[in-house]
């Protein structure tokens, strides 16, 4: 092992920030640990992982500087105050940590919100700042095969690089099956490829302090942005889009879940809350939404949250029966 007086092992950190997200989502939504990857603690393990890979002491293995790249939405196309607050929670622990942000507006291409020319950035930065700051091991977030021409190129430099990737499958805020893989050419020209979601199933089961470092265990802060209370209309069937309605969940499930509402129960993700948190839902719990679309054009439940059980004979009920009655003096159909 190289002595105390060897030279300090300069790390450079670059993050597709899309990419770190998407992770971060699937082991606090999906994997059983149901916590988000804490990035003080990945930078501490990236510190012990290079100090091990390159023979030296810890304490001569440093992150000198680290950056995030990512696509974004503009405050005015944002619009929701739910997604601003939690880009600006992002924001603040970026700040904290010191990792500098790179942000790109996000495109729209045939009716789409795209991330484009995220990763040429993120590579032409890469290297530039590997000449610079001669950074003796280049960390990467990221399983694109786009970034294969600038690991070749860092090693030309003799910057040793370190793929930090994970292969999973999960089922996205849409409800469909998706998986997460490494380019396998990504993983061939990297120097320290190292398959972190083995790393941590197996960190976790013998419980090892390192690993268990890698997730954020507090609760995230609760001062969600306020909204406007919804005024419930009772467990009918789903009517128009923008109908507020109030009923139990059915089931949930990895991230998404049903609720009750004949004749065809409503799916709703994690994405669709508007105000708590979904690993705070059980079934059988009483929630608000409002009636909306999903991209197959179906109807869902949005703006989740939770809500009190309505009790026989209060305001709701009486509520309710005046709606009943104006819509059959209306001629509308019975609601079931």
């Amino acid at each position: 092992m190289n002595q105390m007086n060897s030279p300090l092992i300069r790390i450079g950190v670059f993050y597709d920030g899309n990419y770190f997200l998407k992770i971060s989502d699937y082991y606090y939504f999906q994997h059983e640990r149901k916590a988000r990857i804490s990035m003080e603690g990945l930078h501490e393990y990236i510190r012990h992982q290079v100090a091990e890979e390159e023979d030296v002491d810890v304490r001569l293995s440093q992150i000198i500087d680290a950056h995030f790249f990512r696509g974004r939405l503009s405050a005015t196309e944002a619009r929701d105050k739910d997604r601003l607050f939690h880009d600006r929670l992002l924001d603040d622990i970026l700040m904290n940590m010191s990792i500098t942000t790179h942000y790109m507006p996000l495109k729209t291409r045939d009716g789409r919100l795209q991330e484009k020319g995220v990763d040429v950035w993120l590579a032409l930065e890469a290297f530039e700042l590997a000449m610079h700051k001669s950074f003796d091991v280049i960390v990467l977030i990221a399983g694109d095969s786009d970034y294969v021409p600038l690991i070749k190129k860092l090693n030309t430099l003799g910057t040793r690089v370190m793929l930090l990737n994970w292969d999973f499958k999960y089922v996205d805020f849409k409800g469909e099956n998706r998986v997460t893989r490494a380019s396998q050419q990504l993983l061939e020209h990297s120097t320290y490829p190292v398959a972190m979601h083995d790393v941590i199933d197996n960190g976790l089961a013998s419980a090892d302090d390192l690993i268990e470092s890698l997730f954020v265990n507090a609760p995230e802060p609760a001062s969600y942005p306020s909204v406007k209370p919804l005024r419930p209309t009772g467990p009918t069937a789903a009517g128009p889009v923008g109908t507020v309605g109030i009923s139990t969940i059915k089931n949930l499930k990895n991230g998404f879940g049903f609720v009750v509402m004949p004749p065809n129960n409503l799916f709703f993700s994690y994405a669709d809350m508007a105000e708590g948190d979904f690993n705070d839902l059980r079934e059988g719990d009483w929630v608000e939404f409002t009636v909306g679309r999903n991209h197959r054009d179906e109807d869902c439940a949005r703006n989740v949250r939770k809500a009190q059980a309505p009790i026989e004979g209060d305001d709701y009920e009486e509520e309710e029966e005046s709606e009943e009655q104006e819509h059959e003096s209306a001629g509308s159909p019975e609601r079931v």
